[in-house]
């Protein structure tokens, strides 16, 4: 049975929403590298600018841009030389190799196995008989470890590795901090913003935009003194009582949600401070009243000794779920304390110390990124419907990638030139698509099926008073609309208004 995932994906396929890179010359072409089309790149960018619209400008953060291959030694003083690997399993008949967790796993969401030491997993690996995914065999090797990052040897007279291609834009920001301190003339709270594209080298990439060898990341690198978040209780005060979604350890096996509000978590101490608060506030705000995600589908789930990355004191994954997938992280949010700078200060000899009010600090970070290509593979998830009709993507409104498709009824009579002429006056405020070709239902469909929300068709009647038809994409309903006023209709609905109120 074909799961939502697998439709999606060929969707976006067959769309132009994204597509595995180079398979249509090269069959041999190595997974986890996807080509986003013109559709999926508008969504992105759409994502992209909202969340500098609505985090990173009103929180007053500066954006830097970091390069993708840093020094080595930038990863020995981060801990990702030592700390950053998967373990794998190698099949003994065809050496084909697999992460020994998600092997187990079997595409169980619900079971999680990523803290699971060692010896156990080998245990469970010998007593489940899970079979090689390649040649169906049962003998494996033991445990071994796999660095995911791809090191390289750059410049003409380097003889191994000197540099590496970043597994997270983080360390571009540490690197930097103190200059764009300076520079900017900031203070702490310090808060730092990357959009960037990062590279591990993942043992079993799967599940197309989920388990990725490239992929890109909006990161929130917060430094602030450890012993002042005083500037975050004030900002905190409005959203105390907001109510957030946690699973908490002991409640793994039930998946049993704890709401409990922003309040209530800085008081019990669970969420340390009142800037971890705010950020996870936040954030869980961000999705639910920005992209549209439903409340219900997310949760923060905290994470334990063995499953924190190596620089986490405390560690939530902001989750989404859907029927079929399970739930999926979409957010890394870390508080990763002076682990960095204090490692780059030991390696590189460089005090990063700071003044706050008078006194000499390392800072402490905290860290929300977001993973934007899981992002907008959700809400291809999260929109899609499928009735005997039609298929069609129920995305926000706000977020497709086309606003509005203008149509003539007949590509004939003035008709077309009419629609052509409104085609052009819509584009200086909406993206805006022009279709002339096949029957005016099977344009309908296939706008649907992109999630376009609105549809502009003219028709006779338009040439007789001057208006045209507004079609809604998920109720199919159509009101008409004087031409003159259409551009304050669209914008109108695009922003959330019914369809019967904008005409």
């Amino acid at each position: 049975m074909t799961s939502v995932l697998d439709e999606v994906v060929a969707l976006a396929a067959r769309r132009g929403f994204f597509w595995p890179s180079a398979r249509d010359l090269y069959s041999d072409s190595p997974a986890g590298f996807w080509v986003y089309g013109p559709l999926g790149v508008a969504v992105k960018r759409k994502v992209v600018d909202l969340w500098r619209r609505e985090i990173v400008e009103p929180e007053g953060g500066v954006e830097i841009e970091t390069p993708s291959v840093l020094p080595i030694r930038v990863f020995e003083a981060s801990g990702h030389l030592e700390h950053f690997f998967d373990r794998l399993v190698e099949c003994r008949r065809c050496h084909s190799r697999f992460r020994a967790d998600k092997l187990l796993e079997g595409g169980n969401p619900s079971l999680i196995l990523e803290g699971v030491p060692d010896e156990e997993l080998e245990r469970m690996l010998r007593e489940s008989g899970v079979r090689c995914p390649r040649c169906g065999a049962r003998d494996w090797t033991g445990i071994k470890k796999f660095n995911l990052m791809y090191t390289l040897a750059v410049g003409p007279e380097a003889r191994e590795p000197n540099a590496a291609l970043r597994p997270e834009t983080t360390q571009g920001s540490v690197v930097e901090f103190k200059r764009t301190l300076m520079v900017s003339r900031g203070k702490l709270p310090f808060i730092m913003a990357q959009v960037g594209r990062v590279f591990r080298n993942e043992i079993s990439p799967r599940r197309a935009l989920i388990r990725m060898r490239e992929f890109q990341q909006l990161e929130i690198h917060v430094f602030f003194d450890p012993s002042d978040t005083s500037a975050y209780e004030e900002k905190l005060r409005p959203h105390l009582d907001y109510r957030l979604r946690f699973l908490l350890p002991d409640d793994r096996e039930t998946g049993k949600i704890t709401e409990m509000t922003a309040r209530e978590a800085l008081e019990t101490g669970y969420t340390v401070n009142p800037l971890i608060t705010y950020w996870l506030v936040l954030y869980q705000r961000f999705f639910t009243e920005t992209l549209g995600f439903p409340l219900e589908r997310l949760r923060y789930r905290e994470l334990v000794e063995g499953e924190k990355a190596h620089y986490a004191k405390v560690h939530w994954d902001l989750e989404a779920y859907c029927e079929g997938v399970g739930w999926v992280e979409l957010v890394n949010n870390a508080y990763r304390t002076d682990y960095d700078l204090v490692g780059h200060s030991r390696v590189s000899g460089v005090d990063l110390s700071v003044n706050s009010g008078g006194r000499t600090v390392v800072p402490h970070l905290y860290e929300p990124s977001i993973g934007l290509d899981r992002v907008v593979l959700f809400l291809l998830l999260l929109g899609f419907r499928r009735d005997e009709r039609r298929t069609w993507l129920a995305l926000p409104r706000h977020l497709a990638p086309i606003d509005v498709a203008v149509f003539p009824l007949m590509a004939k009579d003035g008709l077309d030139s009419e629609a052509r002429e409104i085609a052009r006056e819509l584009s200086g405020e909406f993206r805006v698509f022009y279709d002339e070709k096949g029957s005016i239902g099977r344009r309908y469909r296939r706008m649907d099926e992109i999630g376009t929300p609105a549809c502009v068709t003219v028709d006779y009647q338009t040439l007789e008073d001057g208006t045209v038809t507004v079609r809604d994409r998920d109720t199919m309903a159509q009101v008409r609309v004087p031409r003159a006023g259409l551009p304050r209709a669209l914008r109108r609905f695009l922003a959330g208004a019914p369809l019967e109120e904008i005409a």
